[in-house]
């Protein structure tokens, strides 16, 4: 029998709570992006910093308000910044950097940007067991599904399917080391 969402909420909020403590701290990100139209992969170096957000904090705050919810809606969160380096043989592209806020109530993400777009957006999330995290996003007409899981206490790997109109376009392959 499924769940109510007051059940999914007291069970959901807990689990990404630990989740994100235990992600927090300096990440070396190594990731990989499959085309599937036309097979290329581009390589990508990333260096990453997550910080646990309190309820309460300024950052939530700030998120609550960008999603026009009331105030100390969201139970916890996690700062997120990072430097990306495209890594292509014969050509060498500018580093790329950026950050995002993330909240939690209930089994919903909220997010300051989404992976394509500046404006605010939600993810709905369950975990397969503790240490795996699976989120779904959607605006527009893309689709993105993302599994997060960890591995021991220095790695965890994600993937992410990127979809368009109902069609897969890429998918996201990371492999994510502590720094």
């Amino acid at each position: 029998m499924p769940y109510s969402l007051d059940a999914a909420r007291i069970l959901a909020e807990p689990l990404v709570s630990a989740f994100f403590r235990h992600c927090e701290g300096d990440w070396r990100s190594e990731r990989r992006y499959y085309t599937l139209k036309n097979g290329e992969a581009q390589e990508v170096v990333s260096y990453i910093s997550i910080r646990f957000l309190e309820a309460g904090s300024a950052d939530l705050h700030h998120l609550e308000m960008l999603h026009q919810l009331s105030a100390n809606t969201l139970v916890c969160g996690a700062q997120v910044t990072w430097e990306s380096n495209y890594v292509k043989a014969g050509q060498s592209k500018k580093p790329v950097d950026g950050s995002t806020l993330f909240g939690v109530k209930g089994s919903v993400l909220y997010r300051d940007r989404g992976f394509a777009t500046d404006k605010p957006v939600t993810a709905n999330f369950f975990f397969r067991d503790p240490r795996t995290m699976v989120l779904k996003t959607s605006y527009g007409d893309s689709r993105f599904e993302e599994e997060i899981k960890l591995i021991g206490d220095r790695t965890r790997t994600r993937q992410t399917i990127i979809s368009r109109a109902g069609e897969e376009l890429m998918i996201g392959q990371y492999l994510e080391q502590r720094c």
